[in-house]
């Protein structure tokens, strides 16, 4: 069961980083690939009716730890209070922006909250990055499994090129997003983009996986999983640079979700069993069995899980459903 609930947890991440990816991306890119201010506006609405529901999967994935592995969200919180913090501004920062950038119509006021929008959303891949990078290569843990570094600590090279890659594989996927959804011209130029950015991607992925192999060389002799999802990743990036070129819009968006999701299959079925993993020689690792509670309670909290789990699936369903035939207005503006 505890098994069930780890793979529940890594698929509700998942859809976060694929939803809430194209919007930050988007966000994070948008000073550079908007030539105007009419260009930005444009892209703000793309993103606006979506990005509080998206993040909605995070605040899931956070109840859902909560319930089905309690021993692990009191360890990850408590010992990862500095960077659970800045993380919280900076959604803070990204959410007010969003709301208030159209408040004023003055030039400067709209510029301000234009570049903290791409600078809180550039700062935050690169932290849930190096959040990622540091469980796939192991934390410094006590015996009783609690963390025993500094937030400096977790700014090592691994995980520092795990988050790099994050932010170039995003910016990519909020580059495919808005060549979906933008009119002509912004959406050419969007692919355009991507044709740059994928080169950037494909170095960061490569290094990564060396880095990987060197950090954990158990990786080399890996569970089909790990392999299958590596080459269905792996296929989704050649897929992404292949429909950028030829101006397939919704493939190239398609292309760089399936891109993220063999990544982020890769990452999961390389942490497993552990939800925090020792670095090294460490003890103190915590296994999804020993962090997850009694089996009566692990059948009780997975029931509720999976029923919240159900609402936001309809209501993000719903939400893009209402929202396709704005999309395609917007498409034809060009």
């Amino acid at each position: 069961m505890s098994v069930v609930a780890f793979c529940l947890l890594a698929g509700m991440l998942s859809v976060y980083v694929i939803l809430d990816g194209y919007d930050l991306g988007a966000s994070a890119i948008s000073p550079l690939l908007a030539k105007t201010r009419e260009e930005r506006d444009a892209i703000v609405a793309s993103i606006g009716p979506f990005w509080s529901g998206n993040e909605v999967w995070l605040v899931a994935a956070g109840g859902t730890l909560f319930a089905l592995f309690p021993r692990a969200y009191a360890i990850s919180f408590s010992g990862f209070y500095l960077p659970f913090i800045i993380v919280l501004w900076l959604l803070m920062v990204r959410g007010i922006a969003l709301e208030v950038r159209e408040h004023l119509a003055a030039p400067m006021w709209t510029d301000f909250w234009d570049v903290a929008l791409s600078l809180s959303s550039v700062l935050l891949i690169l932290l849930f990055g190096v959040a990622l990078g540091n469980l796939i290569r192991g934390i410094p843990l006590s015996a009783d499994g609690y963390f025993q570094g500094t937030f400096s600590s977790l700014l090592n090279p691994y995980s520092t090129a795990v988050g790099l890659l994050a932010v170039a594989a995003l910016i990519q996927h909020g580059l495919a997003y808005v060549a979906d959804n933008a009119a002509e011209k912004l959406a050419g130029r969007a692919l355009q983009y991507i044709g740059r950015v994928w080169w950037f991607v494909l170095a960061a992925y490569l290094a990564v996986t060396a880095l990987t192999i060197a950090e954990r060389p158990e990786v080399v002799s890996t569970t089909w999983i790990d392999v299958g999802a590596s080459a269905i990743g792996f296929t989704g990036l050649v897929c992404v640079g292949r429909f950028a070129s030829s101006r397939r819009r919704t493939g190239t968006l398609g292309a760089s979700a399936v891109f993220l999701l063999g990544l982020l299959v890769a990452a999961s079925s390389t942490m497993y069993p552990f939800l925090i993993r020792p670095y090294h020689s460490a003890a103190g690792g915590l296994t999804i069995s020993a962090a997850a509670p009694p089996s009566g309670t692990l059948a009780i909290a997975l029931a509720v899980a999976i029923s919240g789990l159900s609402v936001v699936t309809v209501y993000t369903i719903l939400l893009r459903r209402a929202m396709s035939s704005r999309r395609t207005t917007s498409r034809a503006e060009g």
